[in-house]
């Protein structure tokens, strides 16, 4: 396994927003980072983190570099995806009071900036039995938003914090409410590298 997870690289978008956290996370489990800025970046990857940031702003930076059909192609053949915060924004198939789809690769629908404003961020910890049934998880969340609705019997939710859905998967598409690049805990992205592993050797 130590050898599978060394051989693995695993791309950050790096357009705007948290990306340092997430390439410090996966190269503590031992894997190769790529900040991803291009096509060819997208090319050399075994799975890509959409980080938190300014949804809007991604989302016209990846329409500038016409890096959105690239991550849908890469999507529709199997790269595993994980989008955190607005990256779960970014690939939600309905945003509520926005008619403007972003990249649309998982069937949910969700409220975006559901827990206020900045000075309205929490921290919240639970069981998250996908990841370990033995320890609760940290989960930050920062004008995050939450699912409010699934769209399709293929999503599994994961997680949901006073009844609100705020992690879930969808094949190979991962998408979280929260940070767990702002802990110290890596659980979360074990558990996505792990899903790069299966899509990469099975």
């Amino acid at each position: 396994m130590q050898k599978e997870v060394g051989s693995l690289i695993i791309g950050v978008l790096a357009l705007q927003g948290g990306v340092n956290e997430h390439v410090h996370h996966i190269e503590s489990i031992g894997c190769k980072s790529i900040l991803v800025k291009n096509a060819l970046d997208l090319s050399l990857i075994d799975g890509l983190i959409i980080p938190g940031g300014e949804s809007t702003t991604i989302s016209k930076l990846l329409k500038l570099t016409n890096l959105d059909s690239e991550i849908i192609q890469k999507a529709k053949q199997g790269l595993p995806i994980w989008g955190t915060c607005a990256g779960m924004i970014l690939l939600s198939k309905e945003i509520e009071n926005d008619e403007n789809g972003h990249l649309s690769l998982i069937n949910i629908r969700v409220k975006r900036n559901a827990y206020g404003r900045q000075i309205d961020s929490f921290v919240a910890k639970d069981i998250i039995n996908s990841i370990d049934s033995s320890e609760e998880f940290p989960m930050v969340f920062i004008r995050a938003p939450y699912v409010s609705k699934i769209l399709s019997s293929q999503v599994e939710i994961l997680a949901s914090i006073d009844n609100n859905i705020v992690a879930v998967r969808e094949g190979n598409i991962l998408a979280t409410s929260f940070h767990p690049e702002l802990t110290s805990d890596l659980r979360f992205h074990k558990y996505f590298i792990d899903i790069c592993i299966k899509n990469k050797f099975n």
